[in-house]
């Protein structure tokens, strides 16, 4: 038996559209003109020359090929649920023949009155429609206007033809081909029309020409461009003539478009201008409404509308497609799995969103299949309303309406995510009690005004009042000013709920924001994104160093954002993937230049770094955590920037590097801290006897790469003093020469203290093949027989030497210089390796230092107790250097005042004394 609701779905034909209705009897005999199935390019073409070859004027066919591909669709959509894609990609395909065809008729007319249009260098003259919004990101509807632009290449002039006709100039010319190009596509005639044109996107509106230059575009978006306008460029793209795409002679006009579209830094300054954009929108859709109800649901601009979705998506895109081209792309559904890739949008947001936009995209069709017209209001007819809910498979009722129900539910969702997403910088609830100001629920305090507020303490008053004075507060605009006031106001509130942090934080905030004034972007992000602001300043009154670091890298504060920060670690190879899709963006589009790269490996790092840290600092992982993660990054910066550094090698003899980076020192000890040097050698396995050359020039290009200063900062400090002979000898070294030297093989070996590095080295990056040959070749050096007494002895030497050269007053405990510190514990730990590996193969792995202690009691060679006591305290002296270090404290301790660090310093000169005496 039905239920109420299953028998209140109708089954939906075409044939209940007025504009089916029209077709089937004005054209039915003709339907077959058009093969079966969704159509495409190729069968629109051949219906196109079908009504040609009858006779049919060129803006006849245009119109009639329209009509029996609106006609398939409405059948393919509704009665065979079709899905979206199909009917957008076809309508826009529609759009891209008919276009093609006018144009090249447009042309020819133009060629025969005035002959073709040439460069004053006698050049040809090309000319691109382009197409907008949409048509652009091939997502037509089937009742749409089509937005144009029409720009070409360069300013000339026209032959004249074989009758002497009259040449004019380029501007000319194409002014009158777009005027053909109206006639043909968009003028009302006894057969209908193509598509409703609007030009108004064109540089200056309507009140500008119908035809730009490329040089005019480019001199308009520098100088008159305004942000909404980057928003609806982001979607164009040329569609006629195809041959311009094809042969990439269009490239040029995306070289203007997309610094435009996209800025170089992370852009939240447009922020403001999609809320106005949006307001505008928003305040036309309710003065349509204005007395008649029934336009509030206007499925496309009202509120939770398909307009919310597409500017969610493009806020997004805008904002960060500058550094990471990778979600740049058109289409809105393809945007949003890509915004959701790299963490913008929660995954299960995003797949909602699309949901949404589908099912308001279905419902968009459907209104526009009735009659088509270019509208998105429901119809208030019921037997309308019922015909679209059952094309859904959707009952429709007197009482109930699913169609309704799921429209309004899609809607509340759009809308609750646009107005998060746009209005998160509005200013936060006001809050009462104890410590507020008296200002803060009534007129904001004057910039001037800030240091006298209530409550303020003397340093923060004089902080302030110095902030104040700065010549870079006197530069600000009064816009600029009112957005300082705001964000020191909030982030006393904020701070102001922790009271242990609350000054501190604040005091480092303004010394953090006083150097930024000049930068609007980062401020717009604090005024846009609250939480950021909030977790910033928990940050910053956690520890200084990470004040340090947003200093040389304020663009990472963007990270603050990413509900991931606190419940990862760092993934290596999502780090390598995430950058080599930036890459390939990069290469789409066109960008792929070496400054580009380096800047991407730049931030990249930073944002990795910087998520360590406030883990970190949050106490999320432990120490050796930290060093964990910051090592692994930095075999994937390295791993990375070999790969992509080969290919803008000129002087590369194939198509992999037969090359490895071996890391020395911290980076092989897998102990990296924030800023640390890396510590490398350049390895190669190649008979090719251009190869010793190839590499010292990429191992050259590679330390440029990475120690090199840009605009993005810089990666690392590189040091190649490890390498055989040390600054004497070569960069890079064979691997056949590095075994001779490391085993003592003719007359030029290494030195004990060369020994005593390879301990901590590693392969790091580069050819997997040399990796299992380099260990060996450790290996080898670690298990060679030696003489214990000498080797003690010199060993000991050096870590004397080291030691005057870090002088400490005998009053005072350095946790890594001083006697019981963390050196001594490096050099036992070096002898121990070096002089029983041999017997004790679990010496041999690079485990740490703190594993090796533990291996060397274990295996008998300390005494009891000494070998794990030495390594609690080498933990724990790591933990005292690192956070003294974090917040810019001195790592010296009085020796009076030692208290539990005593006992792990006499447990290291213990272990001293177990091995050296």
């Amino acid at each position: 038996m039905q239920t109420p609701s299953e028998t209140a779905v109708t089954t939906a034909t075409a044939d209940h559209s007025r504009y089916v209705q029209r077709v089937r009897r004005v054209r039915g005999a003709d339907l077959a003109l058009l093969a079966d199935g969704p159509p495409d390019r190729a069968s629109m073409q051949a219906t196109l020359d079908a009504w040609l070859a009858r006779g049919r004027s060129l803006a006849s066919a245009l119109r009639l090929t329209r009509q029996l591909v609106m006609e398939r669709l409405v059948v393919l959509d509704v009665e065979q649920q079709a899905d979206v894609e199909v009917v957008t990609r076809a309508m826009t395909e529609l759009a891209e023949v008919t276009l093609e065809a006018a144009l090249a008729a447009a042309r020819a007319e133009q060629d025969a009155l005035h002959g073709a249009p040439y460069t004053a260098e006698g050049q040809p003259i090309d000319f691109w429609i382009i197409g907008m919004g949409k048509l652009g990101s091939r997502e037509l509807n089937v009742s749409s206007d089509i937005d144009l632009v029409y720009v070409y290449e360069e300013d000339g002039q026209t032959a004249g033809n074989a009758s002497g006709g009259r040449t004019i100039s380029a501007h000319e010319y194409f002014s009158l081909v777009a005027r053909t190009l109206r006639a043909l596509i968009g003028d009302v005639t006894e057969d209908g029309f193509v598509f409703r044109m609007d030009l108004a996107l064109r540089p200056n509106g309507n009140s500008g020409p119908p035809v730009v230059s490329l040089a005019m575009l480019e001199e308009y978006f520098l100088v008159q461009g305004r942000e909404w306008e980057r928003f609806a460029w982001l979607k164009s793209r040329v569609v006629a003539p195809r041959a311009s795409v094809t042969s990439g002679r269009a490239k040029a006009l995306r070289d203007v478009v997309t610094p435009f579209v996209y800025r170089r830094y992370l852009d939240y300054g447009v922020f403001e201008g999609l809320r106005q954009l949006h307001q505008k929108v928003r305040d036309e859709a309710n003065r349509r409404a204005a007395g008649r109800p029934e336009r509030a649901n206007d499925v496309k601009l009202s509120r939770g509308g398909i307009r919310e979705i597409e500017f969610t998506v493009q806020l997004l895109q805008v904002v960060r497609g500058g550094q990471f081209p990778e979600i740049r792309t058109r289409p809105t559904l393809k945007a949003l799995q890509r915004l959701a890739g790299v963490g913008l949008i929660p995954q299960e947001t995003a797949e909602k969103l699309a949901a949404a936009y589908t099912f308001l995209r279905r419902v968009e069709h459907r209104i526009q299949y009735l009659d088509d017209q270019q509208t998105h209001l429901l119809p208030t007819a019921d037997a309308d309303l019922r015909w679209i809910a059952g094309s859904m498979r959707m009952a429709c009722t007197v009482d109930a309406c699913e169609l309704l129900d799921a429209l309004c539910t899609h809607r509340e969702l759009v809308a609750t995510e646009f107005d998060a997403l746009l209005h998160d910088g509005r200013s936060a609830p006001a809050r009462s009690g104890p410590g507020t100001c008296s200002r803060c629920n009534g007129t904001p305090p004057t910039l001037e005004q800030l240091p006298q507020i209530e409550g303020l303490s003397a340093p923060l008053a004089e902080r302030l009042r110095l902030l104040v004075a700065s010549p870079r507060v006197a530069l600000l605009r009064d816009e600029g000013r009112a957005r300082l006031v705001r964000l020191l106001m909030r982030a006393r509130r904020l701070t102001q709920d922790e009271p242990e942090i609350g000054e501190t934080a604040l005091l480092r905030f303004v010394d953090w924001l006083e150097p930024l004034l000049r930068r609007d972007s980062y401020l717009a992000l604090l005024a846009e994104r609250g939480e950021v602001l909030g977790r910033l300043l928990h940050l910053l009154g956690l520890a200084r160093w990470p004040m340090r670091y947003l200093m040389q890298h304020p663009g990472v504060i963007d990270e603050l954002a990413d509900a991931r920060l606190m419940h990862e670690r760092f993934d290596a190879v999502a780090y390598a993937r995430d950058l080599e899709e930036r890459h390939q963006a990069w290469i789409r589009s066109g960008e792929a230049d070496e400054g580009e790269l380096l800047d991407t490996l730049r931030r990249a790092h930073q944002s990795e770094t910087f998520r360590t840290l406030v883990r970190d600092v949050e106490a999320e992982i432990t120490v050796e955590q930290v060093a964990d993660d910051l090592s692994a990054l930095a075999d994937a910066t390295l791993e990375r920037t070999l790969h992509w550094a080969w290919r803008h090698l000129r002087t590369r003899h194939r198509e992999a590097p037969s090359f490895a980076v071996i890391a020395y020192g911290k980076l092989g000890g897998k102990e990296l801290g924030y800023g640390s040097d890396l510590d490398i050698v350049f390895l190669y396995d190649d008979a090719d006897e251009r190869a010793g050359e190839v590499y010292a020039a990429f191992a050259r290009k590679l330390i440029t790469w990475l120690s090199l200063r840009t605009a993005a900062g810089a990666l690392y400090e590189i040091d190649t003093a490890l390498r055989p002979n040390g600054n004497s000898g070569l960069l890079v070294t064979s691997i056949a020469a590095f075994e001779r030297y490391q085993q003592g093989r003719g007359s030029n070996t290494a030195w004990t203290w060369e020994h005593q590095a390879i301990t901590r080295a590693r392969w790091c990056a580069g050819a997997p093949a040399l990796a299992e040959r380099f260990e060996a070749t450790r290996r080898a050096v670690l298990t060679a027989p030696r003489d214990l007494e000498a080797l003690k002895r010199e060993i000991a030497t050096m870590r004397e030497r080291v030691r005057e050269a870090h002088p400490v007053r005998p009053t005072r405990f350095d946790v890594k210089h001083s006697r019981g510190g963390m050196m001594d514990a490096e050099f036992a730990v070096q002898w121990l390796v070096l002089a029983h590996s041999a017997a004790h193969p679990a010496l041999q792995d690079n485990a740490g230092n703190i594993a090796l202690l533990q291996r060397a009691e274990q295996a008998g060679l300390l005494p009891a107790g000494v070998g794990f006591a030495a390594a609690d305290a080498y933990r724990e002296q790591r933990r005292v250097q690192h956070r003294a270090r974090l917040d810019e404290a001195p790592t010296q301790i009085d020796m009076a005042e030692l208290g539990p660090m005593k006992a792990h310093r006499e447990a290291v000169l213990a272990l001293w004394r177990a091995v050296f005496g």
